[in-house]
């Protein structure tokens, strides 16, 4: 998959399996400084079900290094700021067969 450099004073959101099916996008881009909250909360206004749906049970990454959203119950994973420039994965789980 090639990514697409972020314009300015934004990060690059990629998204794979189920959330590419969802959003029917590899990526897109968003304006930045934005928490990881709010990213979720926009993407679920745009993909009505997208937070039920894929990011619940999903992986994420902010340039490489996952982010632990749901920390023993509490908000700090959500409140983690994505910068310009950032890159963060939405990977949902992967099933073999």
């Amino acid at each position: 998959m090639s990514t697409g450099k972020a314009p300015a004073g934004h990060f690059t959101v990629l998204y794979f399996a189920a959330a590419s099916s969802i959003t029917q996008r590899s990526q897109e881009h968003f304006p930045a400084p934005m928490t990881i909250g709010e990213l979720f909360d926009r993407l679920d206004t745009t993909y009505s079900g997208i937070k039920e749906r894929v990011i619940a049970s999903s992986a994420v990454t902010i340039n490489l290094d996952y982010v632990d959203v749901d920390e023993a119950g509490s908000d700090r994973g959500l409140q983690m700021k994505i910068q310009e420039g950032d890159e963060v994965a939405i990977i949902p789980p992967v099933s073999s067969g």
